[in-house]
C-alpha cells in the first residue's frame, strides 16, 4: 500500500508548458492538416453554432421590428417564457404531426436501417471482382441524384395520366384496383420509404463494406474447419465482426427519429395526402417561413432537438449496458 501511494505521488500532472510544447510539436509535424481543418471549423461555427443563438425565439414573441438588427430583435422582443411550448403541445396540429412523423421515421428505421447491412453482406459474398465493383457503382449512383429529380421520376412513373408503372397496374388489375401512390393517403408512407430505400441503401453500404474488409480471414478458415457453411460463416463470423459498427449507426439513426427530411416530404405533398404528409419539418417551414410565426417554428425545432438528444443518450446508455462500446 505504501509503495502504491508513493508511486501515485511520484506521478505528476503534466505542466501547461509541457502541454504547449506537445501541441507545438504536433502542429509543426502536421501543420497542413491543421490548416485543412480551418474551412470545416469555420463552416461549423457559422452554420451550426451561431444559429443556436436564435433558439431564444422559442421563449419570446419574436418580432422582426423590435430592433434595428437581428440581434436587436432577439434581445428586445417580448419574453413569454414557456408559452410557445404550451401553444405547440396543446395545439390541434401537434398530435397529427407527431403521429405522421413517427409513422414515417419508424417505418424507415425498421425497413431502411437493415437494408444497407443486407446489401453489404450480399456484395461481400460476390467473388467476381469486376462484377462486384460494377454492382457497387450502380447502387451508389442514386445517392447523388437530387431529391427534385427523384420526385420528378416518381411523378413520371406513378402519375395517373401518363405514369408508366401506373398504366402497367391498370392493365394487370384494372383501373379501379390500380394503386394511386401519389394521392392515396394510405400509401404515402410506402412512397416515402420506397424513395429513401432506392436512394440511400446503396450509399449506406460503404461503412459496412469498410468494416467487412477488416475481418480477419483466419476466422473464416477456422469456422470452415469446424464445419460452418455459408450461413454459419455469416451468422457467427461476419455479423459479430461488424456488430460494433451496426450499434453505432443504429444509435445515430435513433437520434434522428423525428427528422423525416423536409425536402422529400414537401415535394411529395399534395391536397389529397396532406393529412398524413404534414410532419414537424414541413410544419417549421409553413409556420416560420410562410406564416411568419418564427417563435412557434423555433419551438418545434427545439422540441425536435431535445428529443433527438434524449434518444441518442438513451440509446448509447442501453448499448453500454449490453456491453457495446457506444458513441462515447
Amino acid at each position: 500500500m505504501a509503495n502504491t501511494a508513493a508511486a501515485r505521488k511520484s506521478k505528476k500532472a503534466p505542466s501547461p508548458l509541457a502541454t504547449h510544447d506537445t501541441w507545438g510539436k504536433a502542429f509543426k509535424q502536421h501543420g497542413w492538416l491543421y490548416v485543412m481543418l480551418i474551412p470545416g471549423i469555420v463552416w461549423m461555427i457559422v452554420f451550426c453554432y451561431l444559429p443556436m443563438g436564435g433558439l431564444i425565439m422559442a421563449f419570446e414573441n419574436f418580432s422582426p421590428y423590435a430592433g434595428d438588427s437581428i440581434i436587436g430583435c432577439l434581445l428586445h422582443s417580448p419574453k413569454v417564457g414557456f408559452d410557445n411550448f404550451k401553444m405547440l403541445f396543446t395545439g390541434t396540429d401537434f398530435g397529427n404531426l407527431l403521429r405522421n412523423t413517427l409513422a414515417i421515421s419508424l417505418t424507415n428505421l425498421l425497413i431502411g436501417f437493415p437494408a444497407p447491412i443486407i446489401l453489404a453482406l450480399i456484395l461481400n459474398e460476390l467473388h467476381c471482382q469486376w462484377f462486384k465493383r460494377l454492382s457497387q457503382t450502380f447502387v451508389y449512383i442514386p445517392h447523388f441524384i437530387s431529391l427534385v429529380i427523384v420526385a420528378t421520376l416518381t411523378f413520371q412513373l406513378f402519375s395517373t395520366t401518363e405514369g408508366i408503372v401506373y398504366n402497367l397496374f391498370v392493365q394487370m388489375v384494372g383501373r379501379e384496383n390500380a394503386p394511386d401512390l401519389l394521392s392515396d393517403p394510405n400509401l404515402f408512407v410506402t412512397l416515402i420509404v420506397g424513395q429513401s430505400l432506392w436512394k440511400e441503401t446503396g450509399y449506406g453500404t460503404i461503412i459496412y463494406l469498410s468494416a467487412l474488409s477488416s475481418v480477419d480471414p483466419q476466422l473464416y478458415e477456422a469456422a470452415k474447419i469446424d464445419g460452418a457453411g455459408r450461413w454459419g460463416l455469416m451468422w457467427h463470423v461476419t455479423l459479430p465482426a461488424i456488430r460494433g459498427t451496426i450499434v453505432i449507426m443504429l444509435i445515430m439513426r435513433v437520434g434522428a427519429v423525428l427528422n423525416t427530411g423536409y425536402e422529400q416530404i414537401f415535394l411529395m405533398q399534395n391536397a389529397m395526402n396532406r393529412s398524413v404528409a404534414e410532419v414537424f419539418d414541413t410544419y417549421v417551414y409553413t409556420r416560420g417561413v410562410q406564416q411568419g410565426q418564427y417563435s412557434l417554428a423555433t419551438t418545434a425545432g427545439l422540441f425536435k432537438s431535445i428529443v433527438s438528444l434524449i434518444m441518442v443518450l438513451g440509446a448509447n446508455k442501453i448499448s453500454k449496458m449490453l456491453g457495446e462500446s457506444g458513441l462515447y
